[in-house]
């Protein structure tokens, strides 16, 4: 972190107002965090989707507990970072790590994910594009800046939490727009950042993954201009990638437990996928890729698949032996250990999942290293070679076994239709001129914070409105059905699972009562 005897740097990476007489914490960083966590958007993960609706199940993950998790890893990389000489040289060099900025950025990190999680994400995102016509579409990610520097109200100015500079850049996973920000934009290199490069289902759409909207580009030109000079305007600040880091370790270890606490992962599967791609490697290196995909669903023949797609977009660490020796690492801890008892709630199987889950938080927190001039795919903070590769099995056998299963796309094909209908049936009440009078007061809120944003972006930078066509929207009736789309998304992306179903039943006449903790944020 940049020393705060060093007044005017200290003062860059500063909170956008003075004002902090609402806060308990001394610190600025402190207050970040704890604002975050006192959030009512950062209560309501508690009811949205990690993988699948846990519906009060408590071995389930939901998108609360999960920030939690990869908030106490953001911690222990963070403290590992300013802590251990070697690495807190040159974490200075790169403007510094404060432990409680990178907290902060992992506790906000998925405050705008959508109800039904990652399922929502992409559906709304259709919606914003094909029916609002609103360029940059939706991402949680950029939703989650929305509301850390706009749609929330608990900070002193009323707008957004008043966070310093160093924790808003600290949630810019992807410091970039999806159109627009920076020149070059980075999905225009060469060799794009990750999450860079667009949608394949979407060609000239813009990045797929991005973190801001334009309705939010000064409060992005602001916090990263404590780091002119720094970091390349498209590269994660070192407590960025910290959180970064730190999601990818959760994510790689918390949602197999979630999964093997139910039942879902089984050991015969994983084990012969593995297994038989340990047998048979040289045989399916030689394969055509067309064989492979035929094959697909023989054991082994995903991992190859894995293998390859690896050598294909990060050539700049992968590594045959390291992919190897992680296929056995991941075999022998997971496979061969914790999945070869099935789960059954005594005190030995929650022990089991402990220790599990203890023994590769530690390895890969361990792990990281700090490098002045990383690949483009990475950050200044990232994972050595051979933890890496583990990271990417891990997640492998999740996608694999969990989210590829047919009754979970049944699942989430009934809430992608319910998501639709709600948003239809919003921006008609928003646009009945006899009845917007009676919309829900947060709902008219925002409408009115997204007209006065649009109406300032077309006076100021039209350009940004446009599409990958070039063409901006003009006129006072377009600017208000882009304000009306956004305000409606805004909406929806607030609820909880739970009450994204009550409010449609409400809509739609099925609902018996009159009131409803749906209409509360």
């Amino acid at each position: 972190m940049v020393n705060d005897q060093d007044t005017g740097r200290a003062l860059r990476r500063g909170a956008v107002s003075g004002a902090r007489y609402r806060d308990l914490a001394a610190s600025p960083y402190r207050a970040d965090r704890d604002r975050i966590a006192t959030s009512p958007y950062f209560a309501r993960l508690g009811g949205v989707t990690q993988v699948v609706s846990t519906s009060g199940s408590a071995l389930l993950h939901n998108r609360l507990t999960h920030s939690i998790k990869v908030a106490q890893v953001a911690r222990a990389i963070a403290e590992r970072l300013t802590t251990e000489p070697t690495l807190a040289s040159a974490v200075r060099e790169l403007g510094g790590c404060e432990p409680d900025v990178a907290e902060a950025a992992a506790l906000g990190h998925d405050l705008g994910h959508p109800p039904f999680g990652h399922l929502g994400e992409r559906v709304l995102d259709r919606i914003a594009r094909n029916r609002f016509a609103l360029a940059d579409g939706f991402e949680g990610n950029a939703q989650s800046f929305r509301i850390l520097t706009t749609i929330d109200t608990r900070g002193p100015g009323g707008a957004g939490l008043d966070l310093t500079a160093a924790s808003r850049a600290a949630v810019l996973k992807y410091p970039w727009t999806r159109l627009h920000y920076p020149r070059p934009h980075p999905r225009d290199f060469s060799r794009p950042p990750r999450g860079a490069s667009e949608l394949d289902e979407a060609p000239g759409s813009g990045s797929a993954k991005f973190s801001a909207y334009v309705t939010e580009l000064d409060d992005v030109r602001d916090c990263r201009a404590p780091f002119d000079g720094i970091v390349a305007d498209w590269q994660q600040t070192v407590e960025a990638s910290v959180m970064d880091t730190a999601d990818d370790i959760a994510y790689a270890i918390h949602d197999l437990e979630d999964f093997h606490r139910i039942g879902v992962l089984q050991h015969a599967a994983v084990a012969a996928e593995l297994g038989q791609w340990q047998r048979s490697a040289m045989e399916l290196a030689e394969l055509d890729w067309a064989t492979l995909v035929q094959r697909e669903r023989r054991p082994g023949h995903s991992l190859e698949m894995l293998r390859r797609r690896l050598h294909a977009k990060d050539g700049w660490i992968v590594h045959d032996e390291a992919f190897a020796m992680a296929v056995a690492s991941v075999r022998a801890d997971l496979v061969d250990g914790l999945l070869a008892v099935p789960f059954d709630g005594s005190a030995e199987a929650e022990q089991a999942v402990a220790a599990f889950s203890g023994r590769w938080t530690a390895r890969l927190v361990h792990g990281v290293l700090v490098t002045e001039d990383p690949d483009v795919r990475s950050g200044h903070l990232a994972l050595h070679q051979q933890p890496w590769h583990e990271v990417q099995v891990l997640k492998f056998v999740h996608r694999q076994f969990v989210l590829q299963r047919p009754n979970l796309a049944l699942h989430q094909r009934g809430q992608a239709e319910l998501l639709g209908t709600l948003v239809d049936a919003l921006d008609s009440w928003v646009a009945d001129r006899e009845e917007a009078h009676r919309l829900p007061r947060r709902l008219n809120d925002l409408v009115e914070v997204a007209r006065a944003e649009y109406d300032s972006i077309a006076r100021t930078e039209p350009e940004l409105l446009a599409g990958s066509s070039g063409e901006a929207p003009h006129g006072t009736d377009a600017l208000r059905a882009l304000a009306r789309g956004r305000a409606v998304l805004d909406f929806v992306a607030s609820m909880t699972d739970g009450q994204a179903v009550t409010l449609m039943d409400a809509l739609s006449g099925r609902g018996t009562q009159p009131w409803s903790d749906a209409f509360v944020l």
